[in-house]
């Protein structure tokens, strides 16, 4: 089974990780993937900051919601189209 992620395949993802741990070597591979896991979880919890404090902001000056909940419908009714209209293309391909 030949996976491919991102335009990458088993093999080249093999020779990515033996070069890896030629630079880096085999004990400092788990410090890097601690590092990166909590770069990702800060980014991640800064996101969710985020996303609550407009939140908060919005519930706190009486922002309507709905106007949110509408163009978000409408949003999905266009892509519901488009895909209705690529579809025959797609499938061709």
């Amino acid at each position: 089974m030949n996976t491919v992620f991102l335009f990458i395949s088993g093999p080249e993802i093999m020779v990515i990780m033996l070069i890896v741990v030629m630079v880096f070597g085999a004990d400092k591979i788990p410090e890097i993937a601690r590092g990166l896991g909590k770069g990702i979880r800060q980014v991640k919890d800064a996101t969710n900051d985020i996303k609550r404090e407009i939140k908060d902001s919005s519930e706190k000056t009486g922002l309507n919601t709905d106007i949110t909940k509408d163009i978000t419908k409408e949003i999905d009714s266009v892509k519901d189209d488009i895909d209705d209209f690529t579809g025959p293309i797609k499938r061709q391909f």
